[in-house]
């Protein structure tokens, strides 16, 4: 799980050493922000190669009542990542005695992978919750903290898979005469279980389960449903 050794034995004699510090974990993040709620899921599979290591491991934390991270890739380094996070955020808390909003949050998150930019976090990151206003909003990153606003996206192994889907289903991409509503929770619920459904299929580090964080003013809700589990 912390690397691997691979020795190139191609010329008598002599013998070639890499080492890589990291490894991919497998983990896939959904999630759809709405007028007044976000909705962020994972699936539960976590994976080493062809091996399953766990088929309960959601790979989202709550961070506040309003705000959600899904971290997926290495599982080393989402463990460190998240727990320096954690401790940030109490500190503020502690000096400020209030949580963090979600665009500070947002803001922090690529701070802390920026710091890290010579040796990044192998991590794909969304930051789902409300904003001042009470409206849904999400945040991405690529490894070394570019953050881009967004109000749908698909992240880690399945996330390739998963974009189209929602630029289609969701951002109504290359529909011509459609217009953008707001989606509703039910229809965002709708796609996102669809999405992994289909990711399931197709992915073999995907599957087994996928919890589901509903963030609005009154909280989080969670919820689940499985997946295949070969």
């Amino acid at each position: 799980m912390f690397g691997q050794v691979i020795l190139n034995d191609d010329l008598p004699g002599a013998k070639q050493h890499h080492w890589s510090p990291y490894t991919d974990n497998g983990g896939t993040i959904v999630a759809v922000a709405g007028e007044d709620f976000a909705i962020i899921a994972s699936d539960t599979r976590l994976i080493q190669g062809y091996s399953i290591l766990s088929r309960e491991q959601t790979k989202l934390f709550k961070l506040s009542e309003q705000t959600v991270l899904g971290v997926s890739g290495c599982w080393c380094d989402v463990l460190t990542f998240t727990r320096t996070l954690e401790a940030r955020m109490k500190m503020y808390l502690h000096e400020h005695l209030k949580p963090m909003s979600t665009q500070a949050v947002a803001q922090l998150v690529s701070t802390m992978l920026y710091h890290k930019r010579f040796f990044p976090y192998y991590v794909s990151n969304i930051v789902a919750g409300l904003d001042q206003d009470g409206k849904g909003t999400l945040y991405s990153y690529d490894p070394v903290g570019h953050c881009e606003k967004n109000r749908y996206r698909a992240g880690g192994a399945a996330g390739a898979m998963l974009q189209p889907l929602l630029d289609n289903q969701v951002g109504l991409k290359n529909m011509k005469g459609e217009l953008l509503p707001n989606i509703t929770k039910e229809k965002a619920l709708m796609v996102i279980k669809d999405s992994f459904i289909s990711a399931a299929e197709r992915d073999t580090s995907t599957g087994d389960g996928v919890i589901i964080n509903i963030i609005t003013k009154a909280g989080i809700e969670v919820m689940h449903f499985p997946l295949r589990k070969d």
